[in-house]
Order: C-alpha cells, then sequence, then structure tokens
C-alpha cells in the first residue's frame, strides 16, 4: 500500500476517532470539528483557510519531505508555492540547507 493510498483509508478512521462522545470533554464541538477537518486535510494543499491549517501543511511536509529524502527542487518549489509562514519557511531552509 502506498503512502497515498494508506492516508485515504486512515482519514475517515481518524476523523470518526476525534468525534467519539466523551474523548474530548474539555473541547468544544466546534473545536473538534475543527481537528476532525485538519485530520482530513492535512494532505491538502488547497482551500487552506486558516493558520492552524498552514502550519500544519508546513510542519507535515516538513517531515515527509526529510523522511522521504525530497529533492531541494522539490523543497524549494515547496517554499515558492505553499509556505506562508516566516518560521516554516526559515525550518525548512535550515533543515534542507537552501
Amino acid at each position: 500500500m502506498t503512502d497515498d493510498q494508506r492516508h485515504k483509508v486512515e482519514k475517515p478512521e481518524q476523523r470518526n476517532e476525534i468525534r467519539k462522545p466523551g474523548k474530548h470533554e474539555n473541547l468544544t464541538e466546534d473545536q473538534i470539528e475543527r481537528i476532525a477537518f485538519l485530520v482530513g486535510h492535512h494532505h491538502t494543499l488547497t482551500g487552506i483557510d486558516g493558520l492552524d491549517y498552514q502550519i500544519l501543511i508546513e510542519a507535515d511536509y516538513i517531515v515527509n519531505a526529510a523522511e522521504n529524502g525530497y529533492s531541494k527542487e522539490n523543497v524549494s518549489n515547496f517554499i515558492e508555492k505553499v509556505m506562508k509562514t516566516e518560521a516554516g519557511t526559515r525550518i525548512t531552509a535550515e533543515v534542507f540547507g537552501i
């Protein structure tokens, strides 16, 4: 099973786990729904609608790029086209020597 296939399978299960009653008593329903949305969309680069989503996309990319040995060209392209935060850009440049 490829990573893409695994993520497609895991997302619904993870969203359902987050929504289980009694699991997150200190969170509002809106917060639970936002977390479920983020879990289900953390590999979706379109429609980024908040700083929380942007940070998640950037952090997830850094981890995936490091674990999978993405090329400097791929990383530079991501920085140019997707990265928006100063911290994400700085950390990515440091990690990948760009």
